[in-house]
Protein backbone atom coordinates (compact mmCIF):
# COMPACT_ATOMS: atom_id res chain seq x y z
CA UNK A 1 0.00 0.00 0.00
CA UNK A 2 1.33 3.45 -0.91
CA UNK A 3 -0.74 5.31 1.78
CA UNK A 4 -1.44 8.17 -0.64
CA UNK A 5 -4.69 9.88 0.38
CA UNK A 6 -7.10 10.73 -2.43
CA UNK A 7 -10.24 12.85 -2.09
CA UNK A 8 -12.89 12.82 -4.83
CA UNK A 9 -15.51 15.44 -5.70
CA UNK A 10 -18.39 15.08 -8.16
CA UNK A 11 -20.04 17.83 -10.19
CA UNK A 12 -23.17 17.21 -12.23
CA UNK A 13 -25.43 14.27 -12.85
CA UNK A 14 -26.18 10.88 -11.28
CA UNK A 15 -24.02 9.28 -13.97
CA UNK A 16 -21.02 11.25 -12.73
CA UNK A 17 -21.68 10.10 -9.15
CA UNK A 18 -21.69 6.48 -10.32
CA UNK A 19 -18.41 6.97 -12.18
CA UNK A 20 -16.69 8.83 -9.32
CA UNK A 21 -17.54 5.96 -6.99
CA UNK A 22 -16.15 3.44 -9.50
CA UNK A 23 -12.94 5.49 -9.89
CA UNK A 24 -12.58 5.57 -6.09
CA UNK A 25 -12.90 1.78 -5.84
CA UNK A 26 -10.25 1.33 -8.54
CA UNK A 27 -7.88 3.65 -6.68
CA UNK A 28 -8.43 1.70 -3.47
CA UNK A 29 -7.65 -1.53 -5.33
CA UNK A 30 -4.33 0.07 -6.34
CA UNK A 31 -3.51 0.81 -2.69
CA UNK A 32 -4.70 4.42 -2.41
CA UNK A 33 -6.67 5.54 0.62
CA UNK A 34 -9.83 7.50 -0.21
CA UNK A 35 -10.84 10.24 2.22
CA UNK A 36 -13.58 12.86 2.44
CA UNK A 37 -13.08 15.91 0.22
CA UNK A 38 -13.15 18.15 3.30
CA UNK A 39 -10.11 16.30 4.71
CA UNK A 40 -6.45 16.93 3.97
CA UNK A 41 -5.37 14.79 1.01
CA UNK A 42 -2.35 14.19 -1.20
CA UNK A 43 -4.46 14.14 -4.36
CA UNK A 44 -7.79 15.82 -5.13
CA UNK A 45 -9.83 14.43 -8.03
CA UNK A 46 -12.65 16.50 -9.49
CA UNK A 47 -15.09 14.74 -11.82
CA UNK A 48 -16.61 17.52 -13.89
CA UNK A 49 -19.80 18.36 -15.72
CA UNK A 50 -20.07 20.87 -18.54
CA UNK A 51 -23.81 21.18 -19.14
CA UNK A 52 -23.90 24.86 -18.10
CA UNK A 53 -21.51 27.77 -17.70
CA UNK A 54 -22.05 27.52 -13.94
CA UNK A 55 -20.60 23.99 -14.00
CA UNK A 56 -17.35 25.35 -15.47
CA UNK A 57 -17.19 28.09 -12.81
CA UNK A 58 -17.96 25.56 -10.07
CA UNK A 59 -15.02 23.42 -11.21
CA UNK A 60 -12.62 26.33 -10.77
CA UNK A 61 -14.07 27.10 -7.33
CA UNK A 62 -13.58 23.50 -6.17
CA UNK A 63 -9.95 23.50 -7.39
CA UNK A 64 -9.23 26.64 -5.36
CA UNK A 65 -10.97 25.17 -2.30
CA UNK A 66 -8.85 22.00 -2.43
CA UNK A 67 -5.59 23.91 -2.75
CA UNK A 68 -6.43 26.21 0.16
CA UNK A 69 -6.70 23.09 2.30
CA UNK A 70 -3.56 21.35 0.91
CA UNK A 71 -1.42 23.75 -1.19
CA UNK A 72 1.08 21.04 -2.14
CA UNK A 73 -1.55 18.47 -3.16
CA UNK A 74 -1.85 17.21 -6.69
CA UNK A 75 -5.10 18.10 -8.48
CA UNK A 76 -6.57 15.87 -11.21
CA UNK A 77 -9.57 17.05 -13.23
CA UNK A 78 -11.52 14.41 -15.15
CA UNK A 79 -14.89 14.06 -16.90
CA UNK A 80 -16.93 16.03 -19.39
CA UNK A 81 -15.39 19.48 -18.94
CA UNK A 82 -11.94 17.85 -19.05
CA UNK A 83 -12.78 16.22 -22.41
CA UNK A 84 -14.13 19.44 -23.91
CA UNK A 85 -11.53 21.94 -22.64
CA UNK A 86 -8.35 20.05 -21.64
CA UNK A 87 -5.89 22.85 -22.49
CA UNK A 88 -7.99 25.46 -20.72
CA UNK A 89 -8.19 23.36 -17.54
CA UNK A 90 -4.51 22.38 -17.65
CA UNK A 91 -3.67 26.10 -17.58
CA UNK A 92 -5.64 26.70 -14.36
CA UNK A 93 -3.21 27.40 -11.53
CA UNK A 94 -2.73 24.32 -9.36
CA UNK A 95 -4.01 21.71 -11.85
CA UNK A 96 -1.53 18.86 -12.38
CA UNK A 97 -3.45 16.36 -14.49
CA UNK A 98 -6.41 16.48 -16.89
CA UNK A 99 -7.98 13.27 -18.18
CA UNK A 100 -10.65 13.04 -20.87
CA UNK A 101 -13.45 10.51 -21.39
CA UNK A 102 -11.26 7.56 -22.38
CA UNK A 103 -8.58 8.06 -19.72
CA UNK A 104 -10.42 8.90 -16.48
CA UNK A 105 -10.80 5.23 -15.48
CA UNK A 106 -6.99 4.83 -15.83
CA UNK A 107 -6.40 7.54 -13.25
CA UNK A 108 -4.14 5.41 -11.04
CA UNK A 109 -1.57 4.79 -13.78
CA UNK A 110 -1.55 8.48 -14.79
CA UNK A 111 -1.05 9.59 -11.17
CA UNK A 112 2.08 7.54 -10.59
CA UNK A 113 4.52 9.68 -12.66
CA UNK A 114 3.43 12.97 -11.04
CA UNK A 115 2.93 11.98 -7.39
CA UNK A 116 6.48 12.76 -6.23
CA UNK A 117 7.38 15.50 -8.70
CA UNK A 118 7.02 19.26 -8.02
CA UNK A 119 3.80 20.96 -9.02
CA UNK A 120 4.04 22.07 -12.64
CA UNK A 121 3.21 25.56 -13.92
CA UNK A 122 0.91 23.94 -16.51
CA UNK A 123 -0.81 20.61 -15.92
CA UNK A 124 -0.37 17.52 -18.05
CA UNK A 125 -3.42 16.59 -20.08
CA UNK A 126 -4.43 13.37 -21.82
CA UNK A 127 -7.52 13.51 -24.04
CA UNK A 128 -8.19 11.60 -27.25
CA UNK A 129 -10.62 12.52 -30.02
CA UNK A 130 -14.14 11.79 -28.83
CA UNK A 131 -14.91 9.52 -31.80
CA UNK A 132 -12.18 7.19 -30.51
CA UNK A 133 -14.12 6.63 -27.26
CA UNK A 134 -15.95 3.36 -27.85
CA UNK A 135 -15.62 1.29 -24.66
CA UNK A 136 -18.09 0.99 -21.79
CA UNK A 137 -16.88 1.21 -18.20
CA UNK A 138 -19.20 -0.37 -15.61
CA UNK A 139 -19.91 1.96 -12.68
CA UNK A 140 -22.16 2.31 -9.67
CA UNK A 141 -22.21 4.56 -6.63
CA UNK A 142 -22.15 2.97 -3.20
CA UNK A 143 -21.47 5.88 -0.86
CA UNK A 144 -25.09 6.46 0.10
CA UNK A 145 -26.34 3.31 1.81
CA UNK A 146 -30.03 3.63 0.98
CA UNK A 147 -29.70 3.86 -2.82
CA UNK A 148 -27.14 3.40 -5.58
CA UNK A 149 -26.83 4.93 -9.04
CA UNK A 150 -26.11 2.15 -11.54
CA UNK A 151 -24.72 3.15 -14.95
CA UNK A 152 -26.27 1.11 -17.76
CA UNK A 153 -25.55 3.30 -20.79
CA UNK A 154 -23.15 6.07 -21.84
CA UNK A 155 -22.81 8.58 -24.69
CA UNK A 156 -25.47 9.80 -27.11
CA UNK A 157 -26.17 9.56 -30.84
CA UNK A 158 -28.64 12.44 -30.77
CA UNK A 159 -27.48 15.85 -31.98
CA UNK A 160 -29.57 18.33 -29.98
CA UNK A 161 -28.44 21.81 -30.96
CA UNK A 162 -27.89 23.02 -27.38
CA UNK A 163 -25.99 20.01 -26.03
CA UNK A 164 -22.29 19.21 -25.63
CA UNK A 165 -22.74 15.74 -24.14
CA UNK A 166 -22.04 13.81 -27.40
CA UNK A 167 -18.83 15.86 -27.70
CA UNK A 168 -17.90 15.09 -24.09
CA UNK A 169 -18.96 11.42 -23.87
CA UNK A 170 -19.02 10.09 -27.40
CA UNK A 171 -21.49 7.84 -29.18
CA UNK A 172 -24.18 5.75 -27.50
CA UNK A 173 -22.98 2.48 -25.99
CA UNK A 174 -24.15 0.15 -23.25
CA UNK A 175 -23.13 -2.54 -20.86
CA UNK A 176 -24.38 -6.11 -21.37
CA UNK A 177 -27.42 -7.15 -19.35
CA UNK A 178 -25.44 -9.95 -17.70
CA UNK A 179 -22.83 -7.46 -16.41
CA UNK A 180 -25.51 -5.07 -15.14
CA UNK A 181 -27.23 -7.89 -13.26
CA UNK A 182 -23.89 -8.80 -11.67
CA UNK A 183 -23.43 -5.18 -10.55
CA UNK A 184 -26.98 -5.10 -9.15
CA UNK A 185 -26.26 -8.28 -7.18
CA UNK A 186 -23.06 -6.71 -5.80
CA UNK A 187 -25.06 -3.65 -4.75
CA UNK A 188 -27.59 -5.88 -2.99
CA UNK A 189 -24.80 -7.43 -0.87
CA UNK A 190 -24.00 -3.91 0.44
CA UNK A 191 -27.46 -3.67 2.00
CA UNK A 192 -28.64 -1.01 -0.46
CA UNK A 193 -32.39 -1.16 -1.03
CA UNK A 194 -32.88 1.03 -4.13
CA UNK A 195 -31.10 1.23 -7.48
CA UNK A 196 -31.48 4.20 -9.82
CA UNK A 197 -30.68 3.25 -13.42
CA UNK A 198 -28.66 6.01 -15.02
CA UNK A 199 -26.97 6.93 -18.29
CA UNK A 200 -26.95 9.70 -20.88
CA UNK A 201 -29.78 8.29 -23.01
CA UNK A 202 -30.87 5.07 -21.31
CA UNK A 203 -33.84 4.45 -23.61
CA UNK A 204 -31.24 3.90 -26.35
CA UNK A 205 -29.84 0.98 -24.35
CA UNK A 206 -28.45 -1.94 -26.33
CA UNK A 207 -25.84 -0.39 -28.60
CA UNK A 208 -22.33 -1.69 -28.07
CA UNK A 209 -19.15 -1.56 -30.11
CA UNK A 210 -18.20 -4.88 -28.54
CA UNK A 211 -21.23 -6.69 -29.95
CA UNK A 212 -21.30 -4.89 -33.29
CA UNK A 213 -24.72 -3.30 -33.08
CA UNK A 214 -27.86 -3.74 -31.01
CA UNK A 215 -28.64 -7.12 -29.49
CA UNK A 216 -30.38 -6.12 -26.26
CA UNK A 217 -33.07 -3.56 -25.45
CA UNK A 218 -34.07 -1.46 -22.48
CA UNK A 219 -37.29 -3.42 -21.94
CA UNK A 220 -35.26 -6.67 -21.72
CA UNK A 221 -32.92 -5.01 -19.22
CA UNK A 222 -35.65 -3.95 -16.81
CA UNK A 223 -37.47 -7.27 -17.16
CA UNK A 224 -34.25 -9.06 -16.13
CA UNK A 225 -33.39 -6.67 -13.28
CA UNK A 226 -36.88 -7.12 -11.88
CA UNK A 227 -35.86 -10.65 -10.86
CA UNK A 228 -32.68 -9.64 -8.94
CA UNK A 229 -32.96 -10.70 -5.31
CA UNK A 230 -32.18 -8.25 -2.51
CA UNK A 231 -33.11 -5.00 -4.27
CA UNK A 232 -36.51 -3.67 -3.19
CA UNK A 233 -36.81 -0.81 -5.67
CA UNK A 234 -35.61 0.15 -9.12
CA UNK A 235 -36.05 3.69 -10.39
CA UNK A 236 -35.54 4.88 -13.99
CA UNK A 237 -33.60 8.15 -13.82
CA UNK A 238 -34.57 9.79 -17.12
CA UNK A 239 -35.85 8.59 -20.49
CA UNK A 240 -36.56 10.37 -23.76
CA UNK A 241 -40.28 10.59 -24.63
CA UNK A 242 -39.79 9.03 -28.08
CA UNK A 243 -38.06 6.03 -26.46
CA UNK A 244 -40.60 5.55 -23.66
CA UNK A 245 -42.74 2.85 -25.25
CA UNK A 246 -46.12 1.57 -24.10
CA UNK A 247 -44.40 -1.76 -23.35
CA UNK A 248 -42.10 -0.04 -20.84
CA UNK A 249 -45.00 1.81 -19.21
CA UNK A 250 -47.10 -1.36 -18.95
CA UNK A 251 -44.16 -3.29 -17.51
CA UNK A 252 -43.60 -0.69 -14.77
CA UNK A 253 -47.34 -0.73 -14.03
CA UNK A 254 -47.21 -4.51 -13.46
CA UNK A 255 -43.87 -4.59 -11.62
CA UNK A 256 -43.56 -4.80 -7.83
CA UNK A 257 -40.03 -3.35 -7.89
CA UNK A 258 -39.92 -0.75 -10.65
CA UNK A 259 -41.52 2.29 -9.05
CA UNK A 260 -44.15 4.60 -10.63
CA UNK A 261 -41.80 7.49 -11.24
CA UNK A 262 -40.75 8.77 -14.67
CA UNK A 263 -38.48 11.69 -15.49
CA UNK A 264 -39.01 12.69 -19.12
CA UNK A 265 -37.08 15.55 -20.79
CA UNK A 266 -39.32 18.00 -22.67
CA UNK A 267 -37.03 21.07 -23.11
CA UNK A 268 -39.78 23.12 -24.78
CA UNK A 269 -43.53 22.98 -25.15
CA UNK A 270 -43.33 24.93 -28.40
CA UNK A 271 -43.01 22.84 -31.58
CA UNK A 272 -41.01 25.46 -33.50
CA UNK A 273 -38.39 25.51 -30.78
CA UNK A 274 -38.36 21.71 -30.51
CA UNK A 275 -37.45 21.69 -34.21
CA UNK A 276 -34.66 24.23 -33.70
CA UNK A 277 -33.42 22.19 -30.72
CA UNK A 278 -33.32 19.10 -32.98
CA UNK A 279 -35.44 17.12 -30.57
CA UNK A 280 -36.90 13.86 -31.95
CA UNK A 281 -40.54 14.43 -31.04
CA UNK A 282 -43.20 17.13 -30.91
CA UNK A 283 -45.26 18.20 -27.95
CA UNK A 284 -48.24 16.12 -29.06
CA UNK A 285 -46.21 12.92 -28.58
CA UNK A 286 -45.05 14.15 -25.18
CA UNK A 287 -48.64 14.74 -24.08
CA UNK A 288 -49.54 11.23 -25.31
CA UNK A 289 -46.76 9.69 -23.20
CA UNK A 290 -47.92 11.55 -20.08
CA UNK A 291 -51.51 10.44 -20.69
CA UNK A 292 -50.40 6.82 -21.22
CA UNK A 293 -48.51 6.84 -17.91
CA UNK A 294 -51.40 8.35 -15.99
CA UNK A 295 -53.84 5.90 -17.55
CA UNK A 296 -51.71 2.90 -16.48
CA UNK A 297 -50.41 4.41 -13.22
CA UNK A 298 -52.70 7.17 -11.88
CA UNK A 299 -50.44 7.60 -8.83
CA UNK A 300 -47.26 8.03 -10.92
CA UNK A 301 -44.90 10.94 -10.40
CA UNK A 302 -43.73 12.60 -13.64
CA UNK A 303 -40.77 14.99 -13.69
CA UNK A 304 -39.93 17.24 -16.63
CA UNK A 305 -36.73 18.92 -17.89
CA UNK A 306 -37.33 22.25 -19.61
CA UNK A 307 -35.00 24.95 -21.00
CA UNK A 308 -35.86 28.66 -20.99
CA UNK A 309 -34.24 31.39 -23.06
CA UNK A 310 -33.25 29.24 -26.04
CA UNK A 311 -32.21 31.48 -28.99
CA UNK A 312 -35.22 33.05 -30.75
CA UNK A 313 -37.63 32.07 -27.95
CA UNK A 314 -40.18 34.90 -28.01
CA UNK A 315 -42.52 35.77 -25.17
CA UNK A 316 -45.32 33.99 -27.05
CA UNK A 317 -43.11 30.90 -27.47
CA UNK A 318 -42.35 30.89 -23.75
CA UNK A 319 -46.01 31.31 -22.83
CA UNK A 320 -46.82 28.44 -25.19
CA UNK A 321 -44.49 26.25 -23.11
CA UNK A 322 -45.83 27.65 -19.84
CA UNK A 323 -49.48 26.96 -20.69
CA UNK A 324 -48.65 23.52 -22.12
CA UNK A 325 -46.97 22.57 -18.83
CA UNK A 326 -49.70 24.19 -16.74
CA UNK A 327 -52.36 21.94 -18.30
CA UNK A 328 -50.20 18.79 -18.33
CA UNK A 329 -50.66 16.22 -15.54
CA UNK A 330 -47.06 16.35 -14.33
CA UNK A 331 -45.54 16.54 -10.84
CA UNK A 332 -42.47 18.80 -10.92
CA UNK A 333 -40.04 20.59 -13.26
CA UNK A 334 -36.26 20.79 -13.54
CA UNK A 335 -35.79 24.22 -15.11
CA UNK A 336 -32.57 25.09 -16.94
CA UNK A 337 -31.58 28.56 -18.10
CA UNK A 338 -30.10 28.26 -21.58
CA UNK A 339 -26.38 28.98 -21.70
CA UNK A 340 -24.23 29.25 -24.80
CA UNK A 341 -21.88 26.29 -25.26
CA UNK A 342 -18.95 26.15 -27.65
CA UNK A 343 -19.26 23.84 -30.68
CA UNK A 344 -23.07 23.65 -30.52
CA UNK A 345 -25.39 24.45 -33.44
CA UNK A 346 -27.57 26.71 -31.29
CA UNK A 347 -24.84 29.37 -31.43
CA UNK A 348 -25.88 30.04 -35.04
CA UNK A 349 -29.46 30.90 -34.02
CA UNK A 350 -30.78 34.38 -33.32
CA UNK A 351 -32.05 36.58 -31.82
CA UNK A 352 -30.37 35.93 -28.48
CA UNK A 353 -32.66 36.16 -25.46
CA UNK A 354 -31.32 38.70 -22.91
CA UNK A 355 -30.01 37.04 -19.75
CA UNK A 356 -32.34 39.01 -17.48
CA UNK A 357 -35.29 37.70 -19.52
CA UNK A 358 -33.97 34.13 -19.28
CA UNK A 359 -33.86 34.45 -15.48
CA UNK A 360 -37.40 35.86 -15.36
CA UNK A 361 -38.75 32.93 -17.36
CA UNK A 362 -36.82 30.49 -15.19
CA UNK A 363 -38.40 31.97 -12.06
CA UNK A 364 -41.90 31.71 -13.55
CA UNK A 365 -41.44 28.02 -14.29
CA UNK A 366 -39.90 27.31 -10.90
CA UNK A 367 -42.97 28.84 -9.26
CA UNK A 368 -45.15 26.67 -11.53
CA UNK A 369 -43.08 23.64 -10.52
CA UNK A 370 -43.72 24.26 -6.81
CA UNK A 371 -47.46 24.59 -7.48
CA UNK A 372 -47.39 21.33 -9.46
CA UNK A 373 -45.46 19.51 -6.74
CA UNK A 374 -47.79 20.82 -4.00
CA UNK A 375 -50.88 19.76 -5.96
CA UNK A 376 -49.39 16.31 -6.67
CA UNK A 377 -48.55 15.79 -3.00
CA UNK A 378 -52.00 16.96 -1.84
CA UNK A 379 -53.69 14.43 -4.13
CA UNK A 380 -52.14 11.60 -2.11
CA UNK A 381 -52.85 12.79 1.43
CA UNK A 382 -54.76 10.16 3.38
CA UNK A 383 -53.39 7.34 1.23
CA UNK A 384 -50.86 4.69 2.23
CA UNK A 385 -47.47 4.26 0.56
CA UNK A 386 -44.11 2.63 1.25
CA UNK A 387 -41.21 4.88 2.29
CA UNK A 388 -37.50 4.14 2.15
CA UNK A 389 -36.11 6.05 5.13
CA UNK A 390 -32.81 7.93 4.75
CA UNK A 391 -29.89 7.80 7.20
CA UNK A 392 -29.57 11.41 8.30
CA UNK A 393 -31.52 12.76 11.25
CA UNK A 394 -32.75 16.27 10.47
CA UNK A 395 -32.12 19.24 12.78
CA UNK A 396 -35.73 19.09 13.97
CA UNK A 397 -35.33 15.44 15.06
CA UNK A 398 -37.15 13.94 12.08
CA UNK A 399 -36.19 11.42 9.43
CA UNK A 400 -37.01 11.81 5.75
CA UNK A 401 -37.56 9.48 2.85
CA UNK A 402 -39.36 9.03 -0.45
CA UNK A 403 -42.44 7.04 -1.33
CA UNK A 404 -42.32 4.81 -4.37
CA UNK A 405 -43.92 7.66 -6.38
CA UNK A 406 -41.31 10.16 -5.16
CA UNK A 407 -43.26 12.04 -2.50
CA UNK A 408 -40.86 13.34 0.13
CA UNK A 409 -42.13 12.57 3.62
CA UNK A 410 -40.93 13.02 7.20
CA UNK A 411 -41.66 11.47 10.60
CA UNK A 412 -40.08 11.51 14.08
CA UNK A 413 -36.65 9.86 13.84
CA UNK A 414 -36.42 6.18 14.71
CA UNK A 415 -32.99 4.60 14.29
CA UNK A 416 -34.54 1.18 13.64
CA UNK A 417 -36.30 2.54 10.55
CA UNK A 418 -33.15 3.73 8.80
CA UNK A 419 -32.63 2.05 5.40
CA UNK A 420 -35.87 0.11 5.74
CA UNK A 421 -39.08 0.22 3.77
CA UNK A 422 -42.05 1.11 5.97
CA UNK A 423 -45.73 1.42 5.17
CA UNK A 424 -47.00 4.91 6.08
CA UNK A 425 -50.12 7.01 5.77
CA UNK A 426 -49.63 10.47 4.32
CA UNK A 427 -51.04 13.02 6.79
CA UNK A 428 -50.55 16.68 5.78
CA UNK A 429 -48.34 19.18 3.96
CA UNK A 430 -45.60 20.81 6.05
CA UNK A 431 -43.72 24.11 5.79
CA UNK A 432 -40.49 22.37 4.78
CA UNK A 433 -42.16 20.96 1.65
CA UNK A 434 -42.51 17.40 2.95
CA UNK A 435 -45.62 15.43 3.84
CA UNK A 436 -45.97 14.31 7.45
CA UNK A 437 -46.14 10.53 7.54
CA UNK A 438 -47.70 8.25 10.15
CA UNK A 439 -46.12 4.80 10.39
CA UNK A 440 -48.79 2.17 9.90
Amino acid sequence: MNHTKVALYTLGCKLNYAETSAIGRRLEAEGYETVDFEDTADVYVINTCSVTENADKKCRDIIRRALRRSPAAKVAVVGCYAQLQPREIAAIEGVDLVLGAAEKFKLAQHLQPILHSPKAAVGEWVSCAIDEVDTFESSYSAGERTRAFLKVQDGCDYSCSFCTIPLARGSSRSDRIANIVQSAEEIATLGIKEIVLTGVNIGDFGKSAAIGGREERFLELIQTLDKVEGIERFRISSIEPNLLSNDIIQFVAASQRFVPHFHIPLQSGNNRLLGLMRRRYRRELYAERVAAIKNALPQACIGVDVIVGFPSESEDDFLDTYHFLHHLDISYLHVFTYSEREQTKALDLSPVVPMQERYRRNKMLRILSEKKRHFFYEQHIGKSYTVLWEHEMQEDGTMQGFTENYIKVSAPYQAACVNTLQRVQLAHWQDDGTIAAILV
